[in-house]
């Protein structure tokens, strides 16, 4: 890819849409900068489509975009702006099969249970696609994400609603204190390159190979651990009794999207404790039938009617639903609870939606109340409820006051990718996980049971030493202190901290401030910082920050979307990422049902102006350098016209948004001086575009209201979305003049 090229992403979804209406603004812009704007197909059906070419007609196929992008992140030139992408649970895996199918495209079904090799293959393929298949190929950087100057200030001017906080809110968190992954791991430091093999050995001495060869570097941290299923059920059976006696909401908060291979088994470990009765009577009857309560709720009804019991079994999971503790709901009006799908409720979004509105979730009449948050393993739980005691002393936060916690994240080279690879299991019997090196030697040894959850994790020695670089510039450029979030009595963290601590000595702190803490210390410490409106940088591992980088944006901004996230890839070239998508799924249907699009695209507009300067500083061309200032001056206009989509029908949507954000950055690259020749050309095309303005919002306008086709959810007719998306006839043709 040349130098002068930026790849912009196709992903899911509501971002997917908007990117039919942003790309092409985007591509003529950058056209009068010589800047070319490719597209990369990494969306989950392209995913699908990539891996089953020998089920597909010649014309059907595609190119593995993820595989090549994957080799992209390596090159010194690489420039990549990644928007959100779904993480797939198995339903929704289900789910792109049927509509691929349907849509005349021959990909195998799912076999839940492959009873031969050429199943066991299907499996394999589209488990390589399934949970956090895109992030761990793409990110070859540490991340910095922060709220731009220009997004902070406005949500000060402009507050976002936060919900009262009382003294007597009985919202908590409950987490395990023994059995889980944080009390049994285990972590050492290679000290030579090697390879391990993981194998399951049983009382008899009968050992079955679980993964392996595994190469390992030297330097490398390797932890291992358990989740021991009969403590999981004990403690939420324990929960599900507490969450009824308080009277509140229950309520099981996970990550089956990243943590794709742990998650959901111990989501189906929920399920089952709440209706005990029914999987006693009627489990073997369901397993037969391959309704598994691993996929939730919503799979095992959609099965029902096939089965000679099945209304004796929806029955039953009514009466235990109404013995039972009330269930935080994800959609009262249509009666999906917390436990329909193992992707509806992801703890990094919803904990921080829970948090923003009074510590409360919704039941079933609509209406909020005081929850029992259920998320198991203790690693990072207590977080939350530093939060909830903070919120329940001091009341809640204000966004126009308080300060900001940007991250510095540890996540390179697929640091710390717990529960979503191929070093994850459900353990089939009894025994000890044992993983041993090239010379024989045993690195871990752990007795299992039948139906824990072993699961191994690497992290990088070179990741790290960039995590920290990241962190002392960070702290430099904006004098901010800075946590590391790392406990001495996590076997991880303590490996981690040896090496910060070295790594530290190699670079100039004087007059920095940075510091180790738990995260529960280093939560508190941040809280109280930004209630007196001070700025605190925290610096984690990568599932914290997933957890942080929803958190603090939510009540900060309202929305992790504002986010400015900039991957510094380890080769010298950028990935910049452009905000969360957890509200894409809703976005989508809104549209479908109104031809409105609320989907807000402020990330990528911050994510572009970072690109193009990074493109200029690496190539020297001052044009892009050029887009960059001036997209960056448009983008504060934007939003101090309050120009961001509006939340119903009769305001601009997401395509009205587009179009004002070119307006005002073709008005600003015609008042720049440094560029005449650019500045005339910009000067023709702002004029025709303020001279039109009121027609082309009329006619955007004109087309809402009304059901939209667009030929598929995962994957969408192009012709028809392109229509969708595009619907102003005036601005494309001003436009096209441009290009």
């Amino acid at each position: 890819m040349s130098e002068s090229t930026i790849i912009y992403t196709h992903t899911d979804e509501a971002p997917a849409l908007a990117t039919y209406s942003l790309l092409p603004i985007l591509q003529a812009y950058a056209a009068q900068a010589g800047v070319g704007v490719t597209l990369s197909d990494i969306s989950l059906a392209g995913r699908v489509l990539a891996n089953f070419p020998d089920f597909l007609e010649p014309a059907q196929r595609i190119d593995d975009a993820l595989a090549e992008l994957g080799q992209e992140v390596l090159r010194p030139e690489a420039n990549i702006i990644k928007l959100p992408n779904i993480s797939a649970s198995i339903p929704q895996i289900k789910a792109v099969i049927a509509e691929l199918q349907s849509q005349g495209y021959a990909v195998p079904s799912y076999p839940d249970s492959p009873e031969n090799d050429a199943e066991r293959d299907i499996q394999v393929r589209y488990k390589k696609v399934s949970g956090s298949a895109v992030n761990p190929v793409l990110r070859e950087g540490n991340s910095d994400r922060r709220a731009p100057l220009s997004v902070k200030k406005y949500a000060q001017k402009h507050p976002h609603s936060m919900g009262k906080w009382t003294a007597d809110s009985k919202t908590n968190v409950a987490h395990m204190n023994g059995g889980d992954f944080f009390a049994n791991e285990v972590s050492t430091t290679m000290k030579q390159d090697d390879t391990l093999t993981v194998e399951l050995v049983s009382a008899d001495g009968e050992a079955t190979a679980l993964r392996g060869p595994l190469k390992v570097l030297a330097g490398e941290i390797v932890d291992a651990t358990k989740m021991e299923a009969a403590a999981l059920d004990a403690f939420i059976t324990a929960q599900i009794a507490r969450a009824k006696a308080e009277g509140v909401l229950f309520s099981v908060h996970l990550k089956a999207t990243m943590m794709k291979v742990s998650d959901p088994i111990m989501f189906g470990h929920v399920v089952r404790a709440f209706f005990p009765k029914t999987f006693s009577q009627f489990g073997g009857e369901m397993a037969n039938a391959g309704l598994n309560p691993n996929n939730g709720l919503a799979g095992i009804y959609a099965g029902l009617d096939a089965l000679a019991n099945g209304a004796a079994i929806k029955a039953s999971f009514d009466a235990e639903m109404a013995e039972g503790p009330a269930l935080a709901m994800v959609d009262s009006d249509k009666g999906i609870t917390n436990l329909h799908a193992p992707n509806d409720v992801i703890v990094d979004a919803s904990m921080p939606a829970m948090i923003r509105t009074s510590g409360h979730m919704w039941d079933a009449n609509g209406k909020e109340a005081d929850t029992l948050a259920v998320l198991p393993d203790a690693s990072y739980a207590g977080i939350y409820q530093v939060v909830l005691n903070d919120c329940r002393r001091h009341g809640a936060f204000d966004p126009a006051t308080m300060g900001t916690v940007p991250n510095v994240g540890l996540m390179a080279q697929a640091a710390e990718e717990y529960g979503s690879h191929d070093k994850t299991f459900e353990i089939p019997h009894d025994g000890t996980v044992r993983v041993t090196n090239s010379a024989g030697d045993v690195v871990f040894s752990i007795s299992v049971a039948t139906g824990d959850i072993f699961r191994m994790c690497q992290t990088k020695d070179v990741p790290v030493r960039d995590w920290v670089k990241l962190t002392v510039n960070r702290a430099r450029l904006s004098g901010d202190p800075a946590i590391f979030w790392l406990d001495i009595d996590r076997a991880h963290d303590a490996q981690v901290i040896a090496k910060v601590k070295t790594y530290l000595a190699d670079h100039d702190t004087t007059g920095l401030q940075i510091d180790i803490m738990t995260p529960e210390e280093a939560i508190g410490v941040s809280l109280d910082r930004i209630r007196k409106g001070l700025n605190t940088i925290s610096v984690t591992g990568n599932v914290l920050r997933d957890y942080l980088t929803d958190l603090f944006p939510i009540m900060e901004l309202g929305t992790s979307a504002k986010m400015l996230s900039i991957v510094p890839l380890i080769n010298g070239g950028g990935l910049f990422e452009t905000g969360a998508g957890g509200s894409a799924p809703k976005h989508v249907q809104q549209f479908e049902q109104e031809n409105y699009l609320r989907w807000d695209s402020l990330g990528e507009f911050l994510a572009l102006a970072s690109s193009f300067e990074h493109l200029a500083q690496r190539t020297g061309n001052a044009r892009a350098q050029l887009l960059a200032d001036t997209l960056d001056r448009a983008t504060g206009r934007f939003l101090d016209e309050d120009r961001s989509p509006g939340r119903k029908l009769g305001t601009i949507d997401n395509r009205g948004s587009h179009i004002y954000l070119a307006i005002y950055w073709a008005d600003e690259l015609a008042k720049q001086t440094s560029d005449p020749e650019l500045a005339a050309k910009f000067t023709a095309i702002a004029a025709e575009l303020e001279a039109n303005e009121s027609t082309i919002v009329a006619e955007l306008l004109a087309v809402q209201g009304s059901p939209v086709d667009l030929g598929g959810y995962f994957h969408p007719n192009a012709d028809k979305v392109t229509t969708a998306m595009r619907p102003s006839g005036t601005f494309n043709r001003i436009l096209s003049d441009l290009s």
